[in-house]
């Protein structure tokens, strides 16, 4: 890392602080502050700031309450009953209601304008004693001891100051500071993907109980998301391969309303809908990992460690959750050091575990036997309701979601077996996956 000059005293103290005030970083934030340590928050922009990721699980739910901001979040989010998929039945999808889950978790979510919730998550954290700070960028950081690290901060006015701190975090999101700092960030192999995306007005709602669903579809090159958001909005956009959105010329929004074309279901929601802003947006690869999620004296929180896909909503519950048992190692660590790899290595399996089971779905989500699957499921064993409990985040700790989970591949593989033209189909799209990986520079790996 960049050379720093030896602390002098007039640097600034804190016993933690935390890179990046989105959702992970304000939650660890926040619940250190509340066992009394001194937490200096940093966020190099300021609230309220555009971020993707608008759809929660309900398994944040549980997390949000003992922050003290349930009530917030259901003031300002649409209702999320369950998750529906393209399908060819009567009424052309499939409801995967969140009430039907196994287990404890609750039956429903929101989905939320993620520059207002990160930006109330921010401030509550400043209501609960933390010094959070915007405008104030780390750029560099240097470790004279496990629990001495100073920290340079460039404001946006220019000035600059250091901070001494007794641990880091780094929630600074897919900019991975520390990571890309360490080198220890690496793409993913197994999946590479890009999202072009916008917000309209008027979009064709589900009918009834189903109108805050989050809707997925399929299309050859990805997938695509529609998201109702508070005052008559609809977030609508398409994950896809890289290659794909390598094609686009002229305007964004030109290449949007092609590719929401090519799957007419969606098309005749948004048809006529109206672009809010007339601002679309890109953004480039999303699957990346870190080789650790800490080391003597720093750890890695949410997107700042690890991100696969945005398919089933799992960034914002993995950032929050993680932050939640990351303040406690944090706060077990700087009463007995003795712990701290122990502890870190419990909560990256925790976490790898918990990202694993998404990504086997995440993977194959294209395919034509896991859409088949999707589309017609059946709930012997309750293997429908342990694929909910997955749709619902609830996958670390409940001992018949994750059996459930493990019944679902085998049906998976089964099924693949049994229909050769399922099979050959899926085969031919794992080898264009895999050519689409060597050709970008990265070694194909069979995710199985």
């Amino acid at each position: 890392m960049s050379h720093m000059q030896i602390a002098s005293s007039q640097d600034e103290r804190c016993d933690v602080l935390v890179i990046g005030g989105g959702p992970g970083g304000s939650t660890a934030a926040t619940l250190l502050a509340r066992r009394g340590y001194q937490v200096l928050l940093l966020e190099k922009n300021h609230h309220p700031r555009f971020h993707i990721g608008e759809s929660l699980l309900p398994m944040n739910l549980p997390v949000y309450e003992r922050l003290g901001v349930l009530e917030k979040i259901r003031a300002m989010g649409v209702y999320k009953p369950g998750a529906d998929f393209e399908a060819s039945n009567e009424s052309g999808y499939k409801t995967y209601a969140f009430a039907r889950a196994l287990g404890n978790s609750p039956p429903h979510a929101f989905q939320v304008w993620r520059q207002d919730f990160d930006k109330m998550l921010f401030e509550h954290a400043r209501e609960n004693g933390v010094d959070a700070r915007e405008g104030a960028e780390v750029v560099a950081v240097e470790q004279h001891g496990a629990r001495e690290t100073y920290v340079d901060v460039r404001t946006e006015d220019g000035d600059s100051y250091r901070v001494q701190t007794r641990y880091l975090l780094d929630a600074s999101g897919r900019d991975a500071f520390l990571a890309s700092k360490k080198k220890i960030r690496h793409k993913n192999p197994r999946h590479q993907s890009a999202a072009i995306f916008a917000h309209f007005r008027n979009a064709e709602y589900r009918p009834g109980n189903d109108a805050g669903n989050i809707s997925l579809y399929n299309f050859e090159y990805g997938w695509m998301w529609m998201i109702p958001l508070p005052n008559g909005v609809m977030s609508v956009g398409a994950v896809c391969r890289p290659d794909y959105l390598k094609q686009r010329r002229g305007r964004n929004h030109e290449f949007l309303y092609e590719t929401l074309k090519l799957n007419p279901a969606l098309w005749k929601r948004v048809q006529n809908a109206q672009l809010v802003g007339d601002e679309v947006r890109v953004t480039g690869n999303y699957s990346y990992d870190s080789s650790t999620i800490g080391g003597a004296g720093w750890m890695l929180v949410g997107d700042a460690f690890a991100f696969l896909d945005p398919v089933f909503s799992s960034g914002v519950y993995l950032a929050t959750s993680g932050a939640e048992q990351t303040a406690v190692i944090v706060d077990a660590v700087l009463n007995d050091p003795s712990r701290e790899t122990h502890l870190q290595q419990r909560l990256e399996k925790r976490l790898r575990k918990g990202m694993r089971s998404f990504a086997f779905f995440i993977y194959r989500f294209n395919s034509p036997v896991m859409r088949n699957l999707f589309q017609h499921p059946r709930n012997t064993w309750k293997v429908e309701q342990g694929v909910i409990s997955m749709l619902a985040g609830d996958l670390f700790d409940s001992r018949p979601v994750w059996w459930r989970l493990q019944l679902f591949r085998v049906i998976y593989y089964i099924s693949a077996l049994l229909n050769l033209r399922g099979w050959y189909a899926e085969h031919c799209y794992r080898l264009a996956q895999a050519k689409t990986n060597f050709s970008s520079g990265t070694t194909p790996v069979d995710p199985a």
